[in-house]
């Protein structure tokens, strides 16, 4: 009885020092700059990833505007082309339907819209500018060029991870279309008129050869 009792305590004394380890360390990573976290973040990230890790995100003060994601479709070898298949909607299914330890997957598509969309709020402010003025438009820089081909090719290699049966195997060319489903304020969620509304954008990327992908 009394080792069972000194063993309960053991395990009682281990969980609270993990315990114990682990808001220290989360409270490391969320504290603001300084010389000590400068040396020790990338440690202490390591310890928490993949599953402990911390995303203040969720306490964000701006709700999501809207939804996007991407849809691919494919060009085979006989000449037909393929219907469009929803690459992202699958992924966050997945995420929502396993709360403790759910995939990260669908973070590669809005990782990379995210970057597709990105660029210098100057160049930003510049070309607003340029709009309101009806002057002529400060074409893409090389740099934004780049970081934007860069992101159709990652957005098409993991469209093509998803179409592993799609025209026997051998696709020839894959085609990406990005989304953005604007969604109605909050004001007006009980508004069906408001419902009615909420536009779609759609932009379909360039055709991506299969053999530049693999």
């Amino acid at each position: 009885m009394r080792h069972q009792l000194l063993a309960r305590r053991a395990v009682l004394l281990v969980g609270t020092a993990l315990l114990g380890a682990y808001f220290f360390l989360a409270a490391f990573s969320q504290a603001p700059l300084n010389p000590e976290k400068v040396r020790y973040s990338g440690t202490v990230e390591e310890i928490l990833s993949p599953y402990l890790s911390q995303d203040w995100q969720l306490f964000a003060p701006d709700p999501l505007a809207d939804d996007r994601g991407i849809l691919a479709q494919a060009f085979c070898a006989d000449g037909e082309t393929t219907a469009f298949y929803d690459v992202t909607t699958p992924y966050i299914r997945r995420t929502q339907n396993d709360r403790f330890f759910p995939s990260r997957m669908s973070r590669l598509v809005s990782t990379g819209l995210q970057s597709l969309q990105n660029t210098d709020p100057v160049l930003n402010r510049l070309r607003r500018w340029e709009t309101e003025q009806k002057k002529p438009v400060l074409p893409p820089l090389p740099y934004e060029e780049r970081s934007r081909d860069d992101t159709v090719r990652l957005l098409s290699r993991y469209a093509l991870t998803q179409l592993p049966g799609v025209c026997e195997g051998r696709p020839q060319k894959i085609q990406v279309r990005v989304y953005v489903h604007e969604l109605r304020p909050w004001s007006g969620r009980d508004d069906p008129a408001a419902k009615a509304k909420e536009p779609v954008h759609v932009e379909d990327l360039g055709w991506r050869k299969v053999s530049d992908l693999r």
